[in-house]
């Protein structure tokens, strides 16, 4: 590890650790009593969200083997793909975005598919999944108006005039998105030859471009059905890991099915913050929006760590079982590539 990435990983950190003292600070929460609610939640509904995580997990690696179809000839199986999606995710409890380089080079170790192409397919499932987590954003947003207007202008601390109501900051938030496309656009049009041979400029539209053809590549799938049946069972079964251990502790069973679709929603975001594991970030978005629901600030940070610590704890066991299979796997099947050995398997494509 670099210099470079030695930094990245302590700011990362510092992050993250400011996030999480922030938010107990902010909640009045004793470590005491944290540690006291969580030892006292019935934990039978604990192994049910496992089961979910599992379930979860083995869907995305089918998922994987959907989109590496067409792409490699050699077919990886459901335990080599399941084996590293584990994998990858236990590097991203490390160190953020290291997850996904060693997911694919976890699975060019046991199936020898290069890193270069498995990379890609990771890059296209990401799309997929971004636009998955919006469509939910938006369909919270609609069936949670009130209590998330309600958020939003408390959040705003006043800065609208009085008398203000959800609905007229809706349509400010759009006046303002609609007046900032249309001048985006009056520049873009304007400018439009200096921008393109600005280096900036032609790194975005490759970027963009690079997005789009990823999306556009489902079209290319063998099994399109599988890849929209396992896409919609990922997040289903992100929703009951979750949901499921509202019913673990007596002050958060009474909350609904709308709260659960919430704080899945806002705990995507949090996990997506660049921070090891999501720490802090997922602390803060979940323990923030369950006040929306009623509970207090200590019940709300203590749902959010206690939702973070199951997920974060199950990584760990399954992350450290992949590794002793990968172990394993690989001293029955020495004549495998190393992706250690081989500086070309890491050369991912732009």
């Amino acid at each position: 590890m670099n210099l470079k990435n030695i930094l990245k990983y302590l700011i990362s950190l510092a992050i993250a650790g400011g996030l999480l003292w922030f938010t107990f600070q902010q909640s009045h929460l004793d470590v005491a009593d944290l540690w006291q609610k969580i030892s006292a939640a019935d934990y039978r509904w604990v192994l049910l969200s496992g089961l979910f995580t599992i379930i979860a997990h083995w869907s995305r690696a089918e998922r994987w083997r959907v989109l590496l179809e067409p792409v490699v000839p050699q077919r990886p199986t459901s335990l080599e793909a399941t084996v590293s999606v584990l994998t990858g995710y236990l590097a991203n409890m490390a160190l953020p975005r290291a997850g996904e380089v060693a997911r694919c080079g976890t699975l060019y170790r046991l199936s020898a598919v290069p890193v270069n192409v498995s990379f890609g397919t990771v890059v296209a499932e990401r799309l997929f999944d971004l636009l998955m987590l919006l469509l939910l954003l938006g369909a919270t947003f609609v069936l949670e108006f009130d209590r998330l207007s309600q958020f939003f202008m408390e959040f705003l601390g006043g800065k609208l005039p009085k008398g203000s109501s959800g609905s007229s900051l809706l349509l400010l938030i759009g006046a303002v998105l609609l007046g900032g496309a249309l001048l985006a656009w009056f520049l873009f049009n304007r400018y439009r030859e200096a921008l393109g041979r600005h280096p900036l400029y032609q790194k975005v539209s490759g970027f963009l471009k690079g997005l789009l053809d990823g999306l556009l590549s489902v079209r290319k799938l063998r099994r399109p059905g599988m890849f929209v049946f396992h896409t919609l069972l990922i997040w289903t079964m992100y929703y009951l890991m979750s949901y499921t251990l509202f019913f673990a502790m007596p002050a958060t069973a009474g909350l609904g099915m709308l709260a659960g679709l919430t704080i899945l929603v806002v705990g995507s975001l949090g996990m997506a913050a660049p921070t090891p594991g999501g720490i802090g970030s997922f602390h803060l978005l979940v323990g923030q929006v369950a006040l929306l629901y009623g509970l207090t600030s200590q019940d709300g940070q203590i749902l959010a760590t206690f939702i973070h610590g199951v997920s974060a704890v199950m990584i760990i066991i399954l992350g450290i079982l992949a590794l002793l299979v990968v172990l394993l796997r690989r001293n029955k099947t020495t004549n495998l590539p190393d992706v250690l050995d081989d500086p070309k398997a890491i050369k991912l494509e732009r």
